[in-house]
């Protein structure tokens, strides 16, 4: 080897190691997780890039350089634990597990500089993903090795690296603690020949099963009844994980013989161990003994607060809160063999713990929304009635008012048919009450806007309040008979014109100020059908529209015609007058007759309900109603708003432009849930008070007398074997 080329080596070793120092730090530039660049912090999630808009992204610099002139790059990021509540947009939505990510406004500037221990955590209603099975036998704050059955005591010829030593396991109430030592059973010092095993570790992966690791060896595993100690050992990462509320844990569906093979064989002495289940619903409760050994455990398949299991009450609780039919999910629940508890139980249930905190929870936001009104000027109401089943033969009639500024629902009265004349009073009773409410409440009325119910005008005029009707209704009467109309041969121009009719009744209502100037508007339509646009009424004398000059006769009424003596009969009678200018010019109801449409999916027509629980279901439409009337238009990833084509039953073909609206929530659900097993719970009394205040009526069967069983079954006799008369 020559000199030249002992020279050349160490250029070749440097050109290779450069190149290798670039693909290295290639590579670690993509692997590497973006960070938080606040200094002190370096988190890795929940991150939010710089905005673009020049003046907040310097303020952005400025909270990240503190101060100090701002060169960094433009790939920086900030966390969300630097930012105030009130920078985001859905924080509460995301602190209740409906959404998956915080969204900070438009000139949000982080301001608070947190130390490198705090953490964005998921909110308390998504619940953790990954759950053990025998978790759910001890207390919160305590762990142990024998509740852990399907984790380490199924595996008895195991030993871990602390030798001499005993575990001992906390049982539940009434269990025996089993001391666990790893020496063998007869000396006190571990076999020569033996190797320590690696202790299993639970480590939890997102969207995953627990997972573990489990290098063991060959161990024998005593068992001394003489030594039985009940020791309380330090919380562990897997015990803190446990500790949350027990209604927060995921659940699984679990079959029984897959079950029931984790407690086939003894821990202490592996040999086979006597199973006795018991079960209540959805709760199971499994003793096992093992006849030889006389090694006995009690594993509950969830806690229990008294004698009622957590499962039971949480099942029945998501049943109602969600406007659920019991007998449907049991179906369900039987379909798939699930066990499940009776209707007593869920009745139970309900009358104790449920429908109290419903009525609670309803009562007090009601005293929300009742203070900001009474601190209002001018309140505009609306009211309209919905009976529980079609035609005139409902047994129960909700009166609801909502505060149409602010599209709330306010109030809920709920009416059997016995406390008044019958169905048909049940709306002027249910409107009555709901006025003097709120008179109590000291809420002063500018107006209200109903249908044009005759009972409801006239009481309304009675107590002297000022009464708006909606457009709908009175379009919705017009069309019906300009229908008909157009039915005849002779008047096929009237087809033509309904569209234009109706929408010249909406637009009567919006642009008039007064009640004649709505009149004046309105019969302007019949000159206006003829081609006519210069009016008598000094009110409205002539069409707002451009002059266009009309192409073709057909297109327009004739005077004297059969078709615009019908159409001006229909359009400018007295009652039809006097209700257009009573049109209402700002607020409509159309935002009850959505609620209505809620009402039905927590209390459907098909299916009969009691006072209370009727009542009850009212309460939660009521709480799903307020909670997402005003939520956000949806848009689409570049910010425009969405839209769907419809094309409703009612228009006959014609289409319809409808803006598309975010998902709903149903935080209302949580905090429910949330308020049963902290507070109700524990005391239902004091959750008692307002249930009792609400004054059930008879059933309807009460006015008639009822025969004993024997008797109606000795009368009965079928029509169709009855002799004639």
């Amino acid at each position: 080897m020559t000199a030249s080329s002992t020279r050349q080596l160490p250029s070749f070793r440097i050109v290779v190691a450069s190149r290798a120092s670039q693909v290295f730090s290639r590579r670690t530039a993509i692997t590497m997780p973006r960070r938080c660049a606040v200094p002190g912090c370096g988190q890795t999630t929940s991150l939010n890039t710089l905005p673009k808009d020049p003046d907040v992204r310097e303020k952005w610099m400025q909270f990240i350089f503190c101060g100090r002139p701002s060169h960094g790059s433009a790939n920086l990021s900030v966390c969300s634990i630097h930012f105030k509540d009130d920078c985001f947009e859905n924080k509460y939505q995301y602190d209740s597990g409906f959404a998956k990510k915080l969204l900070l406004k438009d000139k949000a500037v982080p301001t608070i500089l947190c130390s490198t221990t705090t953490t964005q955590t998921r909110p308390p209603c998504s619940g953790p993903i990954s759950k053990d099975v025998g978790c759910q036998t001890d207390q919160p704050t305590n762990t142990s090795v024998g509740t852990q059955l399907s984790f380490r005591t199924m595996r008895p010829k195991c030993r871990s690296k602390e030798t001499q030593t005993e575990q001992f396991s906390i049982l539940s109430s009434g269990d025996v603690a089993i001391p666990w030592t790893t020496s063998h059973p007869f000396t006190s010092t571990p076999l020569k020949d033996e190797k320590p095993y690696k202790r299993r570790r639970f480590e939890l992966e997102e969207e995953e099963s627990v997972s573990f690791e489990e290098v063991c060896d060959t161990q024998d595993v005593t068992y001394d009844p003489a030594q039985s100690v009940t020791s309380v050992t330090e919380p562990s990462k897997h015990s803190m994980y446990t500790s949350k509320a027990s209604h927060e844990d995921t659940k699984y569906i679990v079959f029984e013989n897959c079950l029931f093979e984790l407690f086939e064989t003894c821990p202490v002495c592996s040999r086979a161990c006597n199973i006795q289940p018991r079960s209540n619903g959805t709760f199971l409760a499994i003793d096992q003994r093992c006849p030889h050994c006389e090694y006995f455990r009690q594993w509950k398949s969830q806690p229990c607060v008294g004698s009622t299991p957590v499962g039971n009450l949480q099942l029945s609780a998501s049943l109602y809160f969600s406007g659920a039919s019991f007998f449907q999910m049991k179906k369900v629940f039987e379909s798939m063999h699930l066990k499940m508890f009776t209707y007593r139980t869920f009745r139970r249930h309900a009358s104790m713990y449920l429908e109290p905190l419903i009525i609670y929870k309803w009562k007090k936001e009601q005293v929300d929304l009742v203070k900001d009104l009474c601190e209002a000027d001018k309140v505009i109401i609306g009211g309209d009635m919905r009976a529980d089943s079609p035609g005139h033969s409902a047994k129960y009639g909700s009166y609801t008012t909502m505060d149409l500024q602010k599209n709330l629902i306010i109030d809920i009265q709920l009416v059997q048919s016995n406390e008044v004349g019958g169905s048909y009073d049940i709306e002027k009773e249910g409107l009555k009450r709901s006025l003097e409410w709120l008179e109590e409440c000291g809420v002063r009325l500018d107006c209200i806007v109903t249908d044009r119910h005759p009972q409801i005008q006239k009481f309304l005029k009675e107590r002297n309040v000022t009464q708006y009707y909606d457009v709908w209704h009175l379009e919705k009467g017009l069309s019906k008979k300009l229908e008909q109309i157009a039915r005849d041969k002779d008047c096929s121009i009237v087809k033509k014109w309904q569209h234009s009719i109706r929408n010249h009744l909406y637009w009567t209502a919006v642009s008039s100020t007064s009640g004649p100037e709505k009149v004046a508007k309105w019969k302007s339509l019949i000159n206006h059908i003829q081609d006519v646009h210069i009016h008598d009424d000094p009110l409205y004398p002539q069409c707002e529209h451009s002059h266009r000059v009309s192409k073709g006769s057909s297109k327009h009424f004739k005077p004297g015609s059969k078709p615009l003596y019908r159409v001006e009969k229909v359009l400018t009678n007295n009652r039809v007058l006097k209700d257009v200018a009573k049109l209402s010019p700002h607020f409509q109801t159309s935002s009850l007759e959505a609620f209505h449409s809620v009402i039905l999916r927590f209390a459907p027509k098909s299916v009969v309900f009691p006072f209370i629980g009727m009542l009850c279901r009212l309460y939660l439409a009521g709480m799903h109603f307020n909670e997402n009337s005003n939520r956000p238009k949806a848009t689409t990833s570049s910010g425009k708003p969405m839209y769907r084509l419809l094309f409703p039953k009612a228009k006959k073909g014609l289409y319809t432009i409808k803006p598309v609206t975010s998902n709903p929530t149903y935080c209302y659900v949580y905090n429910l849930m949330t308020l049963l097993f902290e507070k109700v719970l524990p005391d239902p009394f004091p959750y008692m008070e307002e249930l009792h205040k609400i004054t059930v009526p008879d059933s309807l069967c009460t006015q008639y007398d009822r025969p004993s069983l024997e008797e109606a079954i000795a009368e009965h006799v079928s029509r169709f074997s009855q002799g004639a008369v």
